[in-house]
């Protein structure tokens, strides 16, 4: 089955093969996808290589059902909006594809759950419903087995304390925050952590002015006492993650791949050093979209490592004049 081979990739080569199978499935079972690839003259007996896949704008999950299934969705995902805007939907059908994603790929970075104690400091996403992100560190604190984990929204005073008391006993910690929360408890706190990772989420959610994240990194190394801070980047759409283990460089798992693309023109990739738009390929989203040209903006580094560099403003979008289906 295509589902069990995308989580047992261990080659460039099997990436490539898996692929093209699931670029052809989802041609097949995606009407939207279909259309739009119909569009640019692409379908499964002209498309044999990797670069000749094309990659759906992520802007459709907001007008558009994007679906390579006829199952029922276990769950539907949304994207955070102010309102009056629309929001991103990502119709889920099997659960347990995100779920081996991120826990497969959790794993491969930071070890078993169960040996961490996880904090969650999300305010703007658990003020909310439909976060992927939240599904994810829920699975993660109840992994964990500890009964200190759990989340937080605005007990910043007793997240404090439960970090220093067992960061002192030497059990390791994972707290993964939103980066204006993270600030706003780096600055009504002092701490020197020795057995804790710090992972940022991202966004400031209009609650702060936005920042470059070497500053922010910065701020909450110093703040919380650590030598680097670590970074997770994942969105809505995805039903997989990249890490940032320090230094803002960022790795994906066997089943996922960033491509850097021309900003002048959407077709052409990109070589190392130079900066463009994220596309993805994530192949576990099979019942949705695998490859994804998002409205990120990064660079690729030497080998399979990545620096996210922030946001496209909308004029600086091209080659999308397809929006139209």
């Amino acid at each position: 089955m295509l589902k069990d081979k995308i989580f047992n990739i261990s080659s460039e080569k099997e990436f490539y093969q898996t692929a093209l199978e699931v670029f052809k499935f989802q041609y097949q079972h995606n009407s939207v996808y279909k259309q739009f690839c119909d569009l640019l003259k692409k379908n499964p007996e002209s498309v044999n290589e990797l670069s000749a896949i094309p990659f759906l704008p992520i802007e459709l999950f907001k007008t558009k059902k994007i679906l390579s299934s006829r199952e029922e969705p276990e769950i539907i995902f949304s994207s955070s909006g102010t309102t009056g805007t629309n929001v991103s939907k990502h119709y889920v059908t099997d659960l347990s594809l995100y779920e081996n994603s991120f826990l497969q790929c959790f794993k491969s970075f930071y070890g078993k759950p169960e040996e961490l104690v996880t904090f969650a400091l999300l305010p703007s996403y658990l003020e909310r419903e439909g976060s992927s992100l939240i599904y994810m560190a829920d699975y993660l604190i109840k992994k964990s087995q500890h009964p200190e984990s759990g989340f937080y929204l605005n007990e910043l005073d007793e997240l404090a304390k439960k970090l220093k008391e067992i960061d002192s006993t030497g059990r390791k910690i994972l707290l993964i925050g939103v980066s204006f929360a993270l600030l706003d408890l780096v600055e009504n706190h002092n701490f020197q952590l020795q057995n804790t990772i710090i992972m940022e989420t991202g966004g400031m959610k209009g609650r702060r002015k936005e920042m470059i994240r070497e500053e922010l990194h910065n701020i909450l190394a110093t703040g919380f006492g650590v030598d680097k801070v670590h970074s997770e980047y994942g969105m809505t759409e995805l039903l997989s993650q990249a890490y940032s283990q320090g230094s803002g460089i960022f790795k994906c798992p066997p089943w996922m791949k960033i491509i850097i693309r021309d900003p002048e023109d959407a077709v052409t990739v990109l070589p190392p050093g130079k900066n463009g738009g994220i596309n993805i390929i994530d192949l576990a989203n099979l019942n949705s979209c695998s490859f994804i040209a998002t409205q990120d903006l990064g660079k690729k580094i030497a080998g399979e490592k990545y620096e996210i560099l922030g946001r496209f403003d909308n004029s600086d979008i091209r080659g999308c004049n397809l929006m139209v289906l």
